[in-house]
């Protein structure tokens, strides 16, 4: 199984201008290849990409300076280049799950950059790693690497951070979960309901969102190309990794614990793309990563052994009784707290919908549809012994 471990370093100037060249000549290999497969008529292979804008390339006036770096993350940005264009093409015949996938796109110097090394580029020597033609750097190692890396990533965010990202192999923990299921119904304010019924109440961005929303009116007044648009440009970069790196601690820490604590993890899939196209709400919903939570579900319940269920997103998990299968329709989202006229048990919306999510997942979800024919045909049967 693999798995990434990513680790923040802070690399010295001579280092940091190593590391610009090195991104500049990925870049520029990574838009000469695409340029030459959006004007072709058949999709050329890696290799002669390879030959034509490295190997021939290097001989040129024009990119004489693509000899500077090392070899291996140009190679691999063209072998990026081929899976982007695979991917694509796979999402427009249907044979790739998931949102569809767009067409690749030129890389700017200005969003986040990053070149991938394999074996042949980089080495790991005690507390340091080395880098082809960068030389050694110190990660912050926050955690051991479990295994030895097959790839490292270099990334360097918006924000001017730096990144190792290393792909490892990772063996399966066994860990006795102390319950059998769990289901979850995800809000904005409630982060997430369980059908157990503990709550996580999500993380306030709205303070931090309202500076980026100031300073981007700021950034659209300033001229273009100029320092001081490039310093705000900074600035509102950072603060979006502010807010990143406090709900993906907040998600990371939910996701464990559910994960480790239960055998089963029932999900509802939501329609995310949909919901957004509320203006009131898209801000407040875009804000609290659904989707990064259940990619962390999935990928824990594999690493831990546990199973993992999404039923589909047109169960009335918010119309039905958990307590006896009884359906009073659609509610407005104002409606907190519901009583069923049936049974009498008063619910909490949000507790309600968990736990339907759960006995769908499970396959012991009530019957609406049958609850309904047997109510109508008691009705019938004590009129006529009237």
């Amino acid at each position: 199984m693999k798995a990434r471990y990513q680790y923040r370093f802070y690399p010295s100037d001579q280092q940091r201008q190593s590391l610009a060249q090195l991104f500049g000549c990925v870049r520029v290999v990574w838009n000469d290849a695409l340029a030459l497969c959006k004007n072709s008529e058949k999709l050329p292979s890696n290799g002669d990409l390879q030959k034509l804008f490295i190997t021939q390339a290097k001989k040129t006036e024009e990119r004489s300076w693509l000899s500077d770096v090392s070899v291996v993350p140009l190679q691999q940005s063209v072998a990026d280049l081929g899976v982007a264009y695979k991917n694509y093409f796979d999402s427009l015949k249907g044979n790739r799950k998931g949102k569809k996938v767009g067409i690749p796109r030129f890389k700017k110097k200005t969003n986040q950059q990053s070149a991938r090394l394999t074996l042949r580029g980089f080495s790991i020597n005690k507390d340091s790693v080395y880098l082809a033609k960068i030389g050694d750097v110190i990660p912050v190692w926050s955690r051991r690497l479990p295994s030895k890396p097959t790839s490292v990533t270099i990334i360097k965010d918006c924000a001017d951070r730096y990144f190792l990202s290393f792909v490892v192999d990772i063996e399966p923990v066994n860990i006795d979960a102390k319950n059998q299921s769990v289901g979850i119904d995800l809000g904005i304010k409630t982060f997430a309901v369980m059908s157990n019924g503990e709550k996580a109440e999500s993380p306030i961005y709205s303070k931090l969102d309202r500076k980026i929303r100031k300073l981007q009116k700021k950034l659209a007044r300033q001229t273009k190309d100029s320092k001081h648009r490039d310093r705000t440009r900074i600035k509102i970069a950072k603060l979006h990794n502010e807010i990143a790196d406090t709900r993906s601690y907040f998600l990371q820490k939910l996701s464990t614990k559910v994960v480790t604590q239960n055998q089963s993890i029932i999900l509802e899939d939501l329609n995310v793309s949909g919901m957004v196209k509320n203006r009131k709400l898209a801000r407040a919903i875009s804000l609290q990563g659904w989707r990064d939570f259940r990619t962390l579900c999935e990928a824990k319940s594999q690493k831990f052994g546990r199973e993992f269920v999404v039923i589909s997103r047109w169960e009335p998990t918010s119309q039905i009784c958990s307590g006896c299968g009884y359906k009073w329709g659609k509610l407005d989202l104002k409606i907190r707290e519901i009583k069923c006229l049936n049974c009498g048990i008063e619910h909490d919306r949000d507790g309600n919908a968990a736990k339907n999510i759960e006995k769908v997942g499970i396959g012991h979800c009530h019957d609406s549809k049958c609850t309904s024919r047997r109510s109508k045909t008691a009705l019938v049967v004590s009129v006529d012994e009237a």
